[in-house]
Order: structure tokens, then sequence, then C-alpha cells
């Protein structure tokens, strides 16, 4: 039993479900799901990428682990972007329990954000290196797993097959034109996150490019690096903006992950 006023955890949350007979998105058919433009099947299609690229993270190593994590994180980012925006303000408003679902899921995503920053500033060879992929491929696979298991079969059960295509595309709007990197320092609720992703994704995306042209042109590589260093230390300064953290929960605030890694580690000595 979960005490009055505590937040139940993931396995009693899928014990809850099985015992009301609501399937995971996993063994559904598109048409269940609402159609091809449903939210649940693009969730679904992003998931099911997201296990390809987590295993070619963990077969690979050197560049092409490299090349394969930012394979990743250009899928990651936008689609938790999207999610943090779009979908779980929806889940707020139509779950009575949606306010203590979406903040564990929020709580995952800032756990991700942390750790990849961590990975950006950890130099190629370090031992840290594959402890920060272990540890941010576990917590991927299992928001996906929360997803597709309690979230959004609950949000199948509250909206129509319409419902669900309309949130669906605007979802896939936000996901286009979404930050493509990991920033810690912003709120994953609105007002602050919304705030945050023009600033944003036009910076990362202008990176990205920069990265591309690196790796087309090595003759242009010192250059595009430069400026793409310059853009990140934009972003950077872009984040600790006081309007872009508007609507951040104690529990997702930066600096958490950091906190319970050396709580973990004061433990185990």
């Amino acid at each position: 039993m979960t005490a009055p006023g505590s937040t139940p955890d993931l396995q009693q949350l899928r014990e809850i479900d099985r015992r009301t007979r609501r399937p995971s998105l996993t063994g559904q058919t598109v048409d269940q799901l609402g159609g091809r433009a449903s939210l649940l099947v693009r969730q679904r299609r992003d998931h099911a990428e997201l296990d390809r690229l987590l295993q070619v993270v963990a077969d690979s190593r050197g560049s092409e682990q490299d090349a394969a994590l930012t394979r990743l994180g250009r899928l990651v980012f936008p689609h938790a972007y999207a999610e943090e925006t779009v979908v779980w303000p929806v889940l707020r408003a139509v779950l009575s329990d949606g306010e203590e679902l979406t903040e564990r899921n929020e709580q995952e995503h800032q756990d991700v954000n942390e750790l990849w920053s961590e990975l950006d500033r950890t130099p190629p060879g370090s031992p840290r290196r594959d402890e920060l992929v272990s540890r941010i491929g576990a917590l991927l696979s299992a928001d996906a797993r929360d997803e597709e298991d309690v979230l959004l079969p609950r949000l199948q059960d509250a909206l129509t097959p319409g419902q669900l295509r309309r949130l669906g595309r605007t979802w896939q709007l936000v996901r286009w034109t979404a930050p493509t990197r990991p920033h810690a320092r912003v709120s994953r609720r609105p007002p602050g996150n919304v705030l945050s992703g023009l600033p944003l994704a036009v910076l990362d995306r202008s990176r990205d490019g920069l990265d591309r042209t690196a790796r087309r042109a090595p003759a242009l590589s010192g250059v595009c690096t430069g400026a793409s260093r310059v853009l990140a230390a934009v972003a950077g300064a872009v984040e600790h903006l006081p309007p872009l953290q508007r609507g951040e929960r104690a529990s997702t605030r930066p600096g958490r992950t950091e906190a319970a890694v050396a709580g973990a580690g004061r433990r185990a000595t």
C-alpha cells in the first residue's frame, strides 16, 4: 500500500494498470492507437528508433559510438521537449493523478539532461564516459517503457481518437522545431520551457549545421568548432535567464542528479 499523500512508484502504477486491463501501447494496432497521425503511434515510432540507437551505442566504440550518440541526442531532446510543452500539460488537465505521473517523467528528463551535459564535458577515453553512457541508456529505456506502459495508455483512455490525432500533429510540429541538445538549467514545465524553445532551438540547430559542415569539409573544421563553442556559450547564458526557469518544480531543479550521485557515493563508502 502507498502511504496517504505519497507518490506510488512505477511498479505499483503498472500493477494498477494491469488490474484495470489498460494495455501497453506495444501490443496494440495502429487503428487501436487512433491511426497513423495519433500521438500514440508517433511516440511508439520514436521509441522504436530509440531502442535501435541505444543498441548501436552499446555495440560501438570510439568515433562510431560518438556518431550514434549524436543521432540519439537529436532524437531524444526534441522528443522530450515536445512532451514537456504539449503532452504533459494535457495529461495534467485530464487525469486526476496527472501531476504525479508527469512529475516522475520530468525527473527522468532532468536526469538525462544533467548526465548528457556531463558527458559532453567528459574527454574521450575517460572511464567516466562509459559509466555516463550506460546510465543515460538505462534512463532512456526506462522512460520509454514508463510512457508506453503507464502514461500514454492513461491518455488513450481519456481522449478520443480524433483528439489523439490533433495532439499528435501538434506534438510533431513542436518536435520539428525544438532544441536538439541538453539544457539542464531551463524549466521542464511551462512557461519556462515554452519561452526557452525558440532561442535554444536556433542556437542548437545552428550548431548542428556547423557540425555537419565540419564533417563534410575537414578544412573548415577548426572554424566550425570555434563558432560552435561560441554558440554553446551563448546557449549557456540563455539557460540562466530567470524567465526560462519559471514553472520549475523542486524535484527537477538543476543539480538533482549530481546530488543523488554524491549521496550514492557517500553511502557506498
